[in-house]
């Protein structure tokens, strides 16, 4: 089971290193990508690819995500962001906004954020009662396990971060006019109750840590090597789904 005590953020790959596997694995990750869309082959349709992004403020998700797309095609991957609810969506079951952004067969989401909201942002914030958030957990790893068993690949991914290195990232971009927008007095806020989120995403990678969907939790002081972890850890997962699916991965020398 995933822990965020098991965690090494001192590790770090030297820098060439780190540069050469994110190359290769950019580049595994497209031929893969192709293949399950049927653009390499025998044309058939892959198993659907479901990413999915969570991790502390300023961990580094987007610079992940865009890392991990860089090299594909945008008609051929989804990146979809979720925010608070809105009106209209808390008008409904809190997984019922997730699903124009899921994957068909051939097809594969990144979602920076996702339906853990509700037993993260709106547990630690009173935005859920007890009972919604203590009920969300089965409702999810439920909801997760009908996915996979219709074949969907699904990785989901905890940026974690240290405190210091997130304090030293919320210094940065205060001094940056070109990335001061993305701190806000809410991340301020949320810095003030880290131990109510440690509790939570504790509780939340013990009970929906699941056979069909593990977590992988992603050292991100380091986001270089953060990086190459998530690539090589979605064309390690995409790999395994497809021959789930009876379907080979293909090699390309070129």
């Amino acid at each position: 089971m995933a822990s965020l005590k098991d965690v090494d953020l001192s590790a770090k790959l030297p820098k060439k290193e780190a540069k050469r596997r994110l190359k290769a694995a950019q580049k595994r990750l497209l031929e893969l990508r192709l293949q399950v869309g049927g653009q390499l082959g025998d044309g058939e349709l892959g198993p659907p690819v479901c990413v999915v992004f969570e991790g502390w403020d300023a961990s580094g998700k987007g610079g992940a995500i865009k890392r991990l797309v860089s090299r594909l095609d945008s008609r051929h991957v989804t990146v979809a962001g979720f925010a608070a609810p809105d009106e209209r969506e808390r008008r409904h079951h809190f997984l019922w906004r997730f699903g124009p952004a899921l994957p068909g067969w051939g097809g594969m989401s990144v979602l920076d954020r996702s339906w853990y909201g509700r037993v993260l942002v709106e547990r630690v914030e009173g935005f859920a009662s007890e009972a919604e958030w203590e009920r969300a957990y089965d409702e999810i790893v439920g909801f997760e396990r009908g996915l996979c068993l219709e074949g969907t690949i699904l990785v989901k991914f905890w940026l974690h971060l240290s405190d210091e290195e997130q304090l030293r990232r919320f210094r940065r971009r205060e001094r940056k006019p070109l990335k001061s927008w993305k701190l806000t007095e809410e991340d301020w806020r949320n810095r003030e109750r880290r131990p109510e989120y440690e509790a939570a995403v504790a509780a939340m990678l013990e009970r929906t840590d699941h056979d069909r969907a593990k977590w992988t939790v992603v050292p991100g002081d380091s986001k270089r090597d953060a990086r190459v972890a998530v690539l090589e850890a979605v064309n390690a997962a995409i790999e395994r789904g497809m021959r789930a699916n009876g379907q080979e991965p293909l090699r390309i020398s070129a």
